[in-house]
């Protein structure tokens, strides 16, 4: 007998058909083995009894003199710690068997368990990143800035070129300007403040930053915007936007 897939997979197909977690693709394919291979049949019975005698394990009746010896007890006090000895080592090893049932099923079920979740995570499709490409008001005016956003991860990029240097006291502040009726908290302005920066000598920065959850769903977001504000409290929220990208 030859099983037509590795071992470590094939344990994983039976416990998740002892479980009842396989997909219809799977399921078809474990059956087609399972009526080709008495041995994956013979599994499978293993791997249900186990699972069986973890939550309901087997009552086994005290052998003839050890009942006689439990009867005898009652009447012979005396005699009842040399005679409770067998039904102690029974149950010790009774304990045994179930303890080793219970961990054998709950690796097989461990693994098994972590192999769907990677299977999951891997059939989920990837966002695509999101890319907003800031600009001045004033045609003329060369200043841009670019915030690039992983809307799985919430990590972003933002990159800003020719920004005027400011004096000091003041910081440019990143906003992001939401949808009316967004269920997220924002200031009077619809807004929330998403990052604080400060531009080098040629008026650029390259910040990695990270952003609020409202990017997981870019129908929220309304418009992401720079403005200047103070460096002690940039969140009043007091400038013009410089740069802006209306979504």
């Amino acid at each position: 007998m030859v099983w037509s897939m590795p071992s470590e997979q094939l344990q994983l197909l039976i416990a998740g058909y002892v479980l009842g977690d396989l997909s219809p693709e799977e399921m078809a394919e474990f059956e087609q083995l399972l009526a080709n291979d008495a041995a994956i049949a013979e599994e499978v019975a293993k791997m249900q009894k186990a699972l069986e005698i973890t939550y309901a394990p087997p009552e086994v009746a005290p052998p003839r003199y050890l009942r006689t010896s439990i009867l005898d007890a009652n009447k012979h006090q005396s005699q009842r710690l040399s005679r409770a000895r067998p039904q102690r080592s029974f149950s010790w090893v009774q304990a045994m068997g179930v303890a080793a049932a219970v961990l054998i099923v709950a690796l097989g079920m461990s693994n098994y368990l972590l192999w769907r979740s990677l299977q999951i995570q891997a059939e989920m499709p990837q966002s695509k990143p999101l890319t907003f490409a800031l600009q001045a008001k004033d045609a003329n005016v060369s200043t841009s800035a670019t915030l690039t956003v992983n809307p799985s991860t919430l990590e972003a990029k933002l990159i800003a070129q020719n920004l005027p240097a400011l004096p000091p006291g003041k910081v440019y502040a990143l906003w992001t300007v939401l949808q009316q009726g967004a269920p997220v908290t924002t200031d009077d302005k619809n807004a929330v403040l998403t990052a604080v920066f400060r531009v080098d000598a040629n008026g650029n920065a390259l910040e990695n930053i990270e952003v609020p959850q409202v990017y997981r769903n870019q129908d929220l977001v309304a418009a992401v915007a720079i403005t200047v504000e103070d460096a002690s409290a940039p969140q009043r929220h007091e400038g013009a936007p410089v740069l802006i990208v209306r979504v």
